[in-house]
């Protein structure tokens, strides 16, 4: 039972954690930064990454916006948190 609760802490990420991570494809494009995370507060569900630090590839790129401007990439996108968020490029662009 011991062997669970070890796994299950290696599992959660804190939000503070993944702020400022670099966002980057599979093939290894950079997005910019994660600059917050937006999330549906009755449910938890994760919902989008908002980017700072935007690359010059992120601002051609047709990505959703906020009212005030923010760029977004959808959470389902994520594939991997690590040193770097990964993210399936074909999903978001």
């Amino acid at each position: 039972m011991a062997d669970d609760s070890r796994q299950d802490k290696g599992e959660k990420r804190f939000s503070k954690h993944i702020i400022g991570k670099t966002v980057v494809s599979k093939s290894g494009k950079r997005f910019g930064e994660v600059g917050d995370v937006v999330f549906e507060a009755t449910t938890g569900e994760l919902i989008h990454v908002v980017l700072r630090n935007i690359t010059p590839f992120a601002e051609k790129a047709d990505l959703e916006k906020t009212k005030d401007g923010e760029t977004l990439i959808p959470f389902s996108a994520v594939l991997a948190l690590g040193d770097f968020v990964v993210v399936a490029e074909e999903d978001i662009v």
